[in-house]
């Protein structure tokens, strides 16, 4: 498949998720909602489509480093870094003294356990154990900060709302909305550009992965720096205050080491990185176990593991902590010759009994081939074993291999 077709797949997968997971979906290009930034990716040739109810950049045309591929090598290049809009993803602020008591009950991460200014990748459950979220939430001190997926954030509150109802204990929540945007910068370069937005003084070098602060961003007060991320690389989730959005965007690319970068390369690094999309490799009837997301309950004998307490907790864990086994589960899969998309069905070797289906692919611009993860029974989901794809009618030989597919350089404190 060519750059051209995995583009226009792309752009007709974003359309489809704004449709089906916003709460107030798009019927027309006016209709959809705009960041602080909209002008601005116009400007620098964004390609805009409809994304979780949004108007996004998929791309950047008519540029020297733009398009998907380019945009994607810049991103894993040293001593570069790509600048995203993800201002569609819902923030939220978590007060009262019993919110992290709240919190344990809707999600199934240790909250009580992080330190001061320390986060965690978490997943919000229903009573039945599937995933209706993932999330990343973050000790703030004074409040919990939770950054929850675009598409997904109306039924994530609602969620919350409906739980609230039932809790007997002081929590409150408050949804940043359209107050707050959020830039993520990304690759080796990450921290050199941000810091040059920072406040004299501020210590990058002992900033850990998953932690974060309220700080200054170029001078403006009200903002906050978390080191996480979506590529598998360094980077920052920052966010401002929606006025000044622009200009610090604006000074970060001022850096030419900085360079604007959409949802397509957004895609195919996350899927380098063997991380999920919720909607396509996560839902509402996949677990943590069959999604192959047990370590977010910490290991066997964690708190969280035992004391549970959590929603639909007893459809994946013994009463003991241990995890129960599924009858699928999520994998990567490469040695097709062609990129197998999303729906693909997945057979054993004989091609004759079919297994599963793939949730994710594309071609890979750093490994030069086809990859893709999806879910297949348990007993064919070892590393190496032989499967079978059908793709576009033809059966591709394959094999279940391990993820991520491309190293991922997360940042660690030197010691």
């Amino acid at each position: 498949m060519s750059l051209l077709q995995s583009v226009s797949v792309l752009r007709k997968s974003f359309h489809l998720v704004g449709n089906r997971s916003f709460a107030a979906a798009a019927a027309s290009d006016e209709a959809l909602v705009k960041t602080a930034l909209n002008e601005l990716h116009k400007e620098l040739g964004g390609d805009m489509v409809p994304f979780a109810g949004y108007e996004l950049p998929v791309l950047y045309k008519g540029t020297e480093n733009g398009g998907v591929m380019k945009e994607h090598l810049w991103c894993r290049s040293a001593g570069k870094a790509s600048l995203f809009d993800v201002s569609h993803m819902g923030q939220i602020r978590w007060h009262g003294k019993d919110r992290v008591a709240f919190l344990e009950k809707v999600v199934v991460g240790d909250i009580a356990g992080l330190a001061p200014g320390s986060g965690c990748l978490s997943l919000v459950t229903n009573a039945k154990g599937g995933i209706i979220d993932d999330t990343v939430i973050t000790n703030a001190g004074d409040f919990v900060y939770m950054v929850v997926n675009g598409a997904t954030k109306f039924g994530d509150m609602k969620h919350f709302q409906e739980q609230m109802a039932q809790f007997d204990g002081d929590v409150t929540m408050e949804y940043l909305e359209d107050s707050m945007q959020l830039l993520a910068i990304q690759g080796p370069g990450a921290a050199e550009a941000v810091s040059k937005i920072l406040p004299s003084g501020f210590d990058l070098t002992n900033m850990a992965f998953m932690t974060g602060t309220d700080t200054t961003l170029d001078g403006v007060d009200g903002c906050r720096i978390t080191r996480c991320g979506y590529t598998g690389e360094d980077g920052f989730e920052i966010a401002m205050p929606a006025e000044h959005a622009v200009s610090i965007a604006s000074k970060l690319l001022e850096d030419p080491t900085v360079n604007p970068t959409g949802l397509g390369a957004r895609d195919s690094l996350r899927l380098e990185a063997g991380l999920c999309l919720y909607g396509h490799d996560l839902n509402e009837d996949i677990n943590p176990v069959m999604g192959s997301l047990g370590w977010t309950l910490g290991g066997l004998g964690s708190r969280r593991r035992t004391e549970q307490g959590f929603l639909g907790a007893d459809n994946f864990l013994t009463p003991d902590g241990k995890l129960k086994k599924q009858s699928q589960k999520r994998v990567g899969i490469m040695g097709m010759k062609a990129p197998a998309r999303e729906h693909a069905e997945i057979y054993d070797a004989t091609g004759e009994n079919l297994i599963g289906e793939v949730t994710s692919g594309t071609f890979s611009p750093c490994l030069k081939k086809p990859i893709a993860m999806g879910y297949v029974s348990t007993p064919n989901a070892k590393n190496g074993t032989e499967v079978m794809i059908k793709i576009r009618g033809i059966m591709q030989k394959a094999e279940v291999t391990k993820m991520p597919f491309v190293e991922t350089r997360y940042y660690r404190v030197p010691e």
